[in-house]
């Protein structure tokens, strides 16, 4: 019997894929805060690097081999390895499964992976989807079952990933904190109180994806009212190598609970993420690394479906936020 595992939207534009998009400035704007929390906070900081396409790869140990270059992945709710890293460290076949991404349904192999470290803390027998390193950009990806009991702190500045466990408290309170209550489902961390231009949407918190991506319900809300300006093609690869044809729009506000985010790229196309979270009919938005990066920090718990975030200063916003540019 296969099992059925849901992995990253879309990592990265496929290559090749040329754009003569002008550099534009993504704002924030803070409309709350929060009361102050604890500072007993315990944190375990694991350095992050940046790869070609801008996503966050952080090292890990696999049965104590290592170190490999995993992906971050909120949106995807296995961890993956590449089959070059399984065959090398001899892991034991597992049952075949069903993977779901942004293009589509396909079937895999998985392996058991006997001890995944990321901090001190070991999780064991974890059942990897086995995907090909050239289509991940990375030897693996980290999905929500290895990351479901703790809490994940993003700091731009610091370029660290810190983790916690959910009971901890969260980072410590500066200007321009803002907590956004969402909710769960598929394990991935969702935010209803959310709009476009005005237009009402849901928004699904997604560190795989290099892009915020659009369905076409959401598309046709904006167009319908003329909420958009000019768009251009674009083509998206997957973490199973396949494209997905698109196109991208800059939307002039984005509203999350408390948060504004202003001139920010979106990338509309069919993916099938949306259709297997039951997003597909109605407007829906996959928010990706272009719209976190506009913040000094994002802190997504999935325990307490909380979205936290700390907006930069307003005199530093041209310098840090010069653009969501697309490259080739």
């Amino acid at each position: 019997m296969q099992r059925t595992l849901v992995t990253a939207a879309c990592l990265a534009l496929a290559s090749g894929t040329a754009s003569s998009a002008q550099p534009r400035t993504t704002n924030v704007q803070a409309e709350s805060g929060p009361t102050l929390v604890d500072k007993a906070t315990q944190t375990e900081d694991v350095q992050f690097k940046n790869d070609g396409a801008k996503r966050m790869t952080v090292p890990v140990l696999l049965s104590g081999q290592g170190p490999y270059r995993f992906l971050v992945d909120t949106g995807a709710n296995r961890t993956a390895i590449s089959r070059e890293v399984a065959s090398r460290l001899k892991f034991v076949a597992g049952e075949a499964a069903s993977l779901h991404d942004a293009a589509g349904v396909s079937n895999v192999s998985t392996a058991t992976v006997p001890t995944l470290q990321l901090t001190k803390k070991e999780i064991r027998n974890v059942e990897a989807a086995l995907l090909e390193s050239a289509n991940m950009g990375a030897d693996g990806i980290l999905g929500t079952d290895s990351l479901r009991a703790q809490r994940v702190l993003f700091d731009f500045e610091a370029q660290t990933l810190s983790i916690v466990p959910s009971a901890a408290p969260d980072f410590r309170v500066e200007p321009g904190t803002i907590v956004v209550q969402g909710a769960r489902k598929n394990g991935r961390l969702i935010v209803t109180d959310a709009s476009a231009n005005g237009r009402s949407l849901t928004v699904v918190v997604d560190t795989g994806a290099q892009y915020s991506i659009g369905n076409a319900a959401l598309r046709k809300s904006l167009l319908g009212a003329k909420l958009l300006g000019p768009s251009q093609p674009i083509q998206l690869e997957t973490v199973t190598g396949e494209k997905i044809a698109g196109e991208f729009m800059f939307v002039r506000q984005l509203e999350i609970g408390g948060v504004t985010l202003k001139n920010l790229l979106i990338v509309f196309a069919d993916a099938h993420t949306f259709k297997l979270l039951g997003f597909d009919r109605k407007p829906a938005l996959l928010l990706g690394m272009n719209a976190m990066r506009a913040f000094k920090k994002v802190s997504i718990d999935f325990s307490t479906r909380k979205l936290r975030v700390v907006v930069p200063e307003h005199s530093s916003l041209d310098l840090r936020l010069a653009a969501a540019k697309l490259t080739p």
